[in-house]
């Protein structure tokens, strides 16, 4: 009882405090104690509760539609057509079979002509063996093999970096890195031209993306200088803000390299880190194949991080970053696909050392590589009707219509059938392919032409050749239209349906 009812002295403090707090408070502290009260006592609200009959429940059950668990793909979609269309048998090389027929390969990314080396086989087959054929488990669960690291360390050591972390797909090397830094609240610079991959890291990350025009770098500048101007307003949050530049060394989409010296001027000038995408570079630019860095003669020290690809110049699979030992440490807890996907099979980091070791011997093919995309530029420059987007020495071209239509469908097929047509002359040609409703912008219809470094002059001149005389017998077709066609895109839809009637 004494617990429940206060000492005398702590009542009358009691009482004397109610008496001497201000009118106002008592009145809202009664009218609180009123309302709690009413709320308390009040009737909850019981809607009717509504039962269905057995007839009825068996028509809405039979009326019920339910959502489509992905959107419909046409049976005629461009790449599920060409899945059919191009069968490969055998190794993708200097030349490819497609459906019985040898080709001369300007299709894939096979640069340093590294896929079917019978070095690389031979060292493959011997890890196999020893290894088998899959690793079963991340790196941090029993992933790792030996083959693992001695490929880290060499790849740390041909990059000249501190350490390098390798990644079991090359896709998710750039995505996984990007978010395993920039969180939420910071801030990236990209280039408005970067593929897939890093738009996958942006949207992974759910930082502020600040796009800036292709290798534009006046317009990067004026991007860095407002936010400058903001950061002097809220110095709080710029405190904790960071901020990233990512480029790739040689875009895919375009095949331009980017201007690396002023980016490295704009880092140290606005303080902002810079993340190098070298999947298409790496093993292609610079005398000894170390990518964009090595080209310009810059110290990879300027540059945060550095991702790169094993599956193109290298013909492996998988990915690595490279850099700072604490830039890489930190991936190796919070890189997703390192974490939690298994590693690569020790087969092909066996095969991707021997590819290293191939091009630290023979540095000439790299000279080579350059010498063909350098010719390869200058012939295909003369053909009538069409552009060629990429730099001179890039192994990465794009051929463009030069009076598009209009319609990026109709200028696709177009170029659809200038592909076949090179197929028919045994030249092996890709129309570049990309996710339209998931990309950041629209890319234009081109042709993508791949650059390999054991092509003749002779393969060059007739691959040239053939491109031009296809390029001229579609566009010629198309413009003198019979009379019943009524414009070039019932012309095309026309040989399209006998081509699908022919299959």
């Amino acid at each position: 009882m004494m617990a429940v009812i206060p000492a005398t002295w702590d009542m009358y403090d009691l009482i004397q405090g109610v008496l001497q707090a201000p009118w106002y408070h008592m009145v809202f502290e009664v009218a609180l104690v009123l309302l709690i009260m009413k709320i308390y006592y009040s009737q909850s609200f019981s809607p009717d509760k509504t039962v269905l009959t057995e007839k009825e429940k068996e028509t809405l059950v039979a009326e019920w539609v339910p959502e489509p668990l992905a959107p419909e793909v046409p049976d005629d979609h461009p790449i599920l057509v060409g899945m059919d269309k191009y069968c490969i048998e055998g190794q993708n090389g200097k030349y490819v079979k497609v459906n019985g027929k040898s080709c001369i390969n300007l299709a894939t990314f096979n640069f340093l002509s590294m896929v079917g080396r019978k070095e690389i086989e031979d060292v493959a087959l011997q890890a196999l063996k020893v290894y088998g054929v899959g690793s079963c488990g991340p790196r941090g669960f029993y992933g790792t093999m030996d083959v693992h690291i001695q490929l880290e360390e060499d790849l740390a050591k041909f990059m000249v970096c501190e350490e390098a972390i390798l990644y079991s797909y090359g896709f998710a090397t750039i995505a996984s890195a990007i978010p395993a830094y920039s969180k939420r609240g910071d801030i990236i610079y990209v280039d408005e031209n970067v593929g897939f991959a890093v738009q996958k890291g942006l949207t992974a990350s759910r930082s502020n993306i600040r796009w800036f025009r292709h290798n534009d770098m006046e317009h990067l500048e004026q991007l860095l200088i407002e936010q400058s101007r903001l950061d002097k307003k809220n110095p709080k949050k710029a405190k904790v803000t960071r901020r990233f530049i990512v480029v790739e060394g040689l875009y895919l989409n375009s095949g331009d390299i980017c201007p690396l010296p002023k980016l490295v001027e704009l880092k140290w000038k606005y303080k902002v880190r810079i993340f190098l995408e070298e999947t298409m570079s790496f093993g292609v630019l610079g005398a000894t194949g170390r990518g964009v860095t090595e080209h310009f003669e810059i110290s990879p020290d300027h540059i945060d991080l550095i991702s790169c690809s094993l599956e193109n110049a290298f013909g492996s699979t998988g990915g690595f970053c490279c850099g700072k030992k604490f830039i890489i440490d930190h991936q190796r807890l919070s890189g997703l696909g390192y974490c939690f996907s298994a590693s690569q099979p020790p087969m092909l980091a066996s095969a991707a050392i021997q590819a290293l070791k191939i091009l630290q011997d023979k540095p000439h093919m790299l000279v080579d590589l350059r010498e063909n995309s350098e010719k390869f530029h200058e012939k295909l420059k003369g053909i009538p009707d069409i552009a060629v987007v990429g730099d001179p020495i890039s192994p990465i071209k794009h051929l463009v219509l030069a009076e598009p239509a209009g319609d990026p469908g109709l200028d696709i097929r177009t170029l659809e059938m200038v592909v076949d047509t090179a197929m028919n002359e045994s030249v092996a040609l890709t129309v570049a392919r990309y996710l339209e409703p998931e990309e950041h912008l629209p890319k234009g219809p081109s042709i993508r032409l791949s650059v390999n470094c054991e092509l003749t002059q002779d393969e060059i001149t007739r691959s040239v050749e053939v491109i031009q005389r296809s390029f001229q017998t579609v566009l010629q077709k198309l413009r003198t239209r019979s009379p019943e066609v009524s414009s070039p895109l019932e012309s095309v839809q026309q040989d399209k349906k006998s081509e699908v009637a022919s299959r």
